[in-house]
């Protein structure tokens, strides 16, 4: 390959120094190493980089070209050099962090963006899963770290997992739904002669689950927890949504929560991670989310 990093380096800085000398002070040559890189390039690429005439060096549209498109790489180049510092001194290159979709991306933005102001050069990637789906990612080696995870976790082991908390469920419906005025509690048979609005699960392995859903109801199934929130609003259908989900939509009046016969308990939630993995980015997570509060907190980042 005939462009290497070190004669963009050369380029960019006559660029931005203006001058063959002033660009080798910069990078602690003597003036003629510079010139001669410069040469080189020119010759193995057979195309002109500079216009030499006048007292301040000028790129011709062909260098201007190559230091647009260089730049790109230099960057490039840098940031995984930071990376692969980051590495060897135990930040891992990429952390992928699974979330149950109960959780408002806020709250997981609101994460980024405090692991960002430690300038740690660790890539995020964020997935909302539901129902068994931050399970199955854990457990896959989809993600690393889940976030929310409900109910029991899969058997095998190779993971741990902290509690973060409780979350409370209420059956809502619209103002318009006949069961807006029902008597309550609301009765098993009075619930399954409606169709109830579920979430798909987002598992790839493990066998799917569901949650509030009576034998023989008719279903209207959904991607997550806000376009079910939506689809009932809308009057579609009915059934169990996290109280800190809908508490927003009944103040608006667009639901009404019902009581019911069999209410649906609380469900708690954890935060998993794979036993092996002992990356630092992965410690501050979890230092960061396993506190007094946090899921209150990041339950509340969602409300509107």
């Amino acid at each position: 390959m005939r462009l290497s990093l070190d004669a963009l380096l050369v380029i960019d800085a006559i660029d931005r120094k203006g001058s063959f000398a002033a660009a080798a002070h910069e990078l602690h040559r003597v003036p003629s190493a510079v010139t001669y890189t410069v040469q080189k390039l020119e010759e193995d690429l057979d195309v002109l980089l500079f216009d030499r005439r006048g007292h301040r060096a000028k790129l011709t549209v062909a260098g201007l070209e190559l230091l647009s498109e260089g730049r790109h790489l230099l960057r490039a180049a840098g940031n995984l050099e930071a990376r692969i510092k980051r590495v060897a001194t135990g930040w891992e290159a990429e952390l992928r962090i699974a979330y149950d979709g109960i959780l408002p991306a806020a709250a997981m933005l609101g994460l980024a963006q405090g692991f960002y102001q430690q300038h740690a050069e660790t890539r995020l990637r964020f997935t909302a899963e539901v129902l068994g789906g931050c399970w199955d990612a854990v457990a896959s080696g989809r993600a690393d770290l889940a976030i929310g995870a409900s109910g029991e976790g899969p058997s095998g082991g190779g993971y741990q997992t902290r509690p973060l908390g409780e979350i409370d469920w209420v059956f809502a419906v619209a103002p318009s739904h006949p069961l807006a005025t029902s008597a309550e509690p609301l009765l098993r048979t009075d619930i399954l002669a409606h169709r109830a609005i579920v979430v798909a699960d987002s598992s790839r392995n493990l066998p799917p689950r569901t949650t509030g859903l009576l034998s023989g109801q008719d279903t209207l199934t959904i991607a997550d927890a806000a376009a079910k929130l939506q689809a009932q609003a809308m009057g579609l259908g009915v059934g169990y949504l996290p109280q800190c989900l809908a508490v927003a939509a009944v103040a608006r009046g667009d639901l009404v929560i019902k009581q019911t016969e069999e209410p649906k308990i609380s469900q708690m939630l954890f935060l998993a991670w794979r036993t092996a993995h002992r990356g630092k980015a992965l410690k501050w997570f979890v230092d960061q989310v396993f506190v007094p509060g946090w899921l209150d907190r990041a339950l509340r980042a969602g409300e509107t």
